[in-house]
């Protein structure tokens, strides 16, 4: 696999973050934190649930081929074709 593939998601499965469409809620990074003791004493989640040092990164990622993006909303929205 190329560079170029990893960049255009050229890959089997998905990465979620929280903060963006599929993980909406920053606050539920602190759940990840408690569960996998993030860090040790060099990652820490500040009051407003952003990692510190700023250029820390967490995901949730599954390596499946029939993983797709997704996006929370209270409204319905019509899927996009791929």
């Amino acid at each position: 696999m190329t560079m170029k593939d990893r960049f255009t998601s050229r890959y089997r499965g998905k990465r979620y973050s929280f903060g963006y469409p599929a993980c909406p809620r920053l606050e539920d990074q602190e759940a990840l934190f408690q569960a996998i003791a993030a860090g040790g004493d060099r990652v820490e989640l500040t009051d407003g649930f952003m990692m510190d040092p700023e250029a820390s990164v967490s995901a949730l990622v599954f390596h499946h081929p029939d993983a797709s993006y997704f996006t929370v909303s209270e409204e319905p929205v019509a899927p996009t074709p791929e």
